[in-house]
């Protein structure tokens, strides 16, 4: 069995050694054994678990538990539980896909509501709190969108904001990209791009953040980066397996 120094690691892994330390501290990797100077004493088990975290925190996905998911399955792994990782991780691997589905579905939704002609938007006057009902959003949400750029409502000579047919129909479609987990700077993107072109390919221009966007987060490029997370997630799970047979294989030595 090889042996490793913290320096060690930090190099095979290409990270600082406070990392190492770090990870350990974090429960990511088992907690290493030490020698009679209280030095650490790491293993093949420790590298490959190293391996395994920084697949895992590759993509940060953060929506809907994925991320605690993904530390769940790094934890269980480094408790040499690998039955349990490997469920976790398929478990792990559905739900992104489900992410991707969902986020997928949103673009097409979008789609449909700008080609379409719902005869409920065709007339509509209505006031904020009326919309937020129609809508079945908060005004809160409703004031944040448009304090983003995200629409720019009309007011009546009373000062009062009026939503119209067109306006609910924006709304509609940042809803649904909204409940997909799409950023607010990447629908603001999609927008501004038909605006200048109606016929913009909005599944393009919604993933696709411009040279010089300020990219904040992973949900600014949303399906490019589930689509990281699922290949992130295919080869955690490969990976483990081969955790599980090379650990088997060294107990049978």
């Amino acid at each position: 069995m090889n042996v490793y120094k913290t320096s060690e690691v930090a190099h095979i892994i290409a990270i600082h050694p406070n990392t190492v330390r770090l990870y350990e501290k974090l429960e990511l990797i088992p907690k290493a054994k030490r020698q009679a100077n209280n030095y650490r004493v790491f293993t093949d088990f420790h590298i490959e678990q190293f391996k395994l975290a920084r697949t895992a925190l590759q993509v940060e996905v953060l929506q809907n538990g994925l991320r605690k998911k993904a530390i769940d399955i790094i934890k269980t792994s480094a408790t040499g539980d690998f039955d349990k990782a490997i469920c976790l991780t398929k478990d792990y691997l559905l739900h992104i896909q489900k992410e991707r589905s969902n986020a997928e579905e949103a673009i097409v939704i979008a789609k449909q509501l700008l080609t379409g002609n719902e005869e409920e938007d065709i007339n509509v006057c209505l006031k904020r709190k009326e919309t937020a009902d129609y809508l079945q959003i908060s005004i809160d949400t409703l004031r944040n969108w448009e304090m983003n750029g995200l629409l720019t409502v009309k007011r009546k000579e009373n000062g009062y904001r009026v939503y119209t047919g067109a306006d609910i129909r924006c709304l509609k479609i940042i809803r649904s990209l909204r409940c997909a987990n799409y950023s607010l700077s990447a629908i603001l993107r999609m927008l501004g791009a038909l605006s200048h072109n109606p016929q913009a390919d909005i599944r393009k221009a919604i993933d696709t953040p411009k040279e010089d966007d300020n990219i904040i987060s992973v949900c600014d490029k949303l399906l490019t980066s589930l689509l990281y997370a699922e290949k992130n997630a295919q080869e955690m799970q490969l990976h483990i397996e081969n955790m599980k047979k090379q650990f088997n294989s060294n107990r049978t030595l």
